[in-house]
Parts: C-alpha cells; sequence; structure tokens
C-alpha cells in the first residue's frame, strides 16, 4: 500500500495536503467509510492475529481490497469491511499455523476482487462449502452460530446471545467452546445436505452482498 494512503487512512489531519487530497479524491465517501470503521476492525483484527503490526498489515490489506470493490452493490459498507478484515486476519494466522505444520481453525475464503474469473468464483465456492462443512462436522447448532457470527462478521456479543436466545456470557462461551472444539479436531458428525447447502447460500450471500438478515435467519434458533 503506498505510504500516503496508509498515512491518510490513519491520520488523515496528519498526512500531507497533497497526499490525503490523492487519497481522497474520487472516494471521499468509501474512505470517509473507512475511516469510520477503522478503530473497530483493528480491534477485530488485533483480536484474531494476536499482533499489532499484523494488525495494521491486515487493516492496510481491507483497505486496498475495498477501494476495489464495486460499491454501489454492497447493501451495508460496515459489515463487509468486518467480513474482509476477518478473513484477512484468519488467512494469516492460517498461514502460521501451516508454517508450524498445525492448524487450529478453519479458514474463511477471502472475498473475490470483481474481475475474478469463473473458475476463481467456482473455486472460491468449493473452499465456502469445506469451510462450512468443517464446522457444521465438528460444531454444535449454537457453537457454530456464535462462532460464524463472532469471528466470521465481527458481532458484538450482545447481539449474538440476542439472536440465539441465551445469555451474553454464554455466547462468549460458546464461541470459546467452538475454538477449542476446532483446535482439538473432537469426533465430527453426519452433515445434513440441505442444512449444509442452505449455509453456503446464505454464507457467500452475506458476504458478497453485506446483508447478514439471510445468515442471521439460517443460523437462528430451529432452523
Amino acid at each position: 500500500m503506498n505510504t500516503y494512503l496508509v498515512e491518510a487512512v490513519r491520520d488523515p489531519d496528519r498526512a500531507g495536503t497533497g497526499a490525503a487530497s490523492a487519497a481522497m479524491g474520487a472516494a471521499d465517501e468509501a474512505t470517509a467509510v473507512f475511516v469510520q470503521a477503522r478503530p473497530g476492525l483493528l480491534r477485530i483484527a488485533h483480536r484474531i492475529v494476536q499482533d499489532a503490526g499484523e494488525a495494521e498489515d491486515v487493516l492496510q490489506e481491507t483497505w486496498l481490497r475495498w477501494q476495489r470493490t464495486d460499491r454501489t452493490v454492497v447493501l451495508n459498507p460496515s459489515a463487509l469491511l468486518r467480513t474482509t478484515t476477518v478473513r484477512l486476519a484468519l488467512n494469516l494466522v492460517q498461514c502460521a499455523w501451516k508454517r508450524r505444520e498445525s492448524c487450529a481453525s478453519p479458514w474463511l475464503p477471502e472475498p473475490l476482487d470483481v474481475d475474478a474469473t469463473p473458475e476463481a468464483v467456482a473455486e472460491r465456492h468449493d473452499a465456502v462449502e469445506r469451510a462450512v462443512r468443517l464446522l457444521m462436522e465438528t460444531l454444535t447448532p449454537t457453537q457454530r452460530a456464535a462462532y460464524v457470527l463472532r469471528e466470521g462478521f465481527g458481532y458484538p456479543y450482545d447481539r449474538i446471545a440476542e439472536l440465539l436466545g441465551i445469555g451474553v456470557a454464554n455466547a462468549r462461551q460458546q464461541v470459546s467452546r467452538a475454538q477449542d472444539r476446532l483446535t482439538a479436531h473432537r469426533v465430527r458428525r453426519p452433515v445434513d445436505a440441505v442444512a449444509h447447502r442452505r449455509l453456503v447460500q446464505a454464507f457467500l450471500a452475506a458476504a458478497r452482498s453485506g446483508d447478514l438478515a439471510p445468515l442471521e435467519a439460517v443460523l437462528s434458533p430451529g432452523r
């Protein structure tokens, strides 16, 4: 990422006048949305990667991807930014796990560029199917819902608790238990093909449009 862009996004007031103008230029609104969301995105990235420098790197890449996104089709910019940040952070952690020859969690595919080829779209769909299958094989429905909403889309615990009809403390515990199960590679369970397809489609739709209501409906109790 160019230095002037990094500085303009991190602290527009301190960035040079020419640099700030170049950064804001034709994407003033997009930049403003990112600057407003940045503190929350940084907290999400840091929570996942557990390193301040790497969290900043994740944010820089999120910014680049946000600039390349066709924002005319994005219904919920803040949700899309959270999703992108979480996936980039998880991918970064996964690379570190692979280097240590151990993987503690399923990875979530990155958002595709607007000019992605049909082959890339198909590969991403397959990756989502594999990730969702692992979650369904390993986690209980409540753990799965809490984990996807928290780690996949950056939901606050009080909103997760509201959707799942549980207390906030219990919501935190469900995410923690999900992480433990994924790390321990617990015994797998059968996966219903219809439920799997429904969750995959809801996940892809949420990632593509930022509209999380269908995903919430699929993950809610009784679905």
